[in-house]
């Protein structure tokens, strides 16, 4: 079964991609590569009905390395969830992930990669077909 995004990793991904044009995407990616297969637990790995799950944004969304806008699109990201948005499940960026286990504050990550050159944002089963605008300033959605 060939693997399909979850509509609001579609969102989120396209609105990104609008608001920043020029922003590198080497580090961008949401279908997991051998190494997430092996590890077997995530959520770039097309569950039975072949939905995945996650997606990664590369930190340069300029296009060039300054001014790093990440560390603030993350932590919109996050409050966003934080503010009720059901279908993101985690954020991981810089060293840090953030979800309602500790009801959306930043603590320290201990998984191997760091996610400093890109975040990666999760997504609940919530997601999978709801595509509606996230909440998000910095890519100018607010209500």
């Amino acid at each position: 079964m060939k693997p399909k995004l979850c509509k609001a990793g579609e969102t989120l991904r396209a609105a990104i991609n609008a608001n920043y044009p020029d922003r590198d995407k080497r580090s961008d990616g949401w279908v997991a590569d051998a190494r997430h297969v092996a590890a077997g637990t995530s959520d770039h790995i097309a569950d039975a009905s072949g939905i995945v799950r996650a997606i990664d944004i590369d930190r340069d969304l300029h296009g060039i390395p300054k001014p790093d806008e990440m560390p603030y699109l993350a932590d919109q990201i996050r409050l966003a969830a934080k503010a009720g948005d059901k279908r993101i499940s985690y954020v991981i960026f810089a060293g840090k992930i953030a979800s309602s286990k500790k009801r959306w504050a930043w603590r320290p990550y201990s998984g191997i990669n760091q996610h400093t050159h890109h975040a990666h944002i999760s997504f609940t089963k919530q997601g999978d077909q709801d595509g509606s605008a996230f909440q998000i300033p910095l890519l100018g959605e607010t209500k």
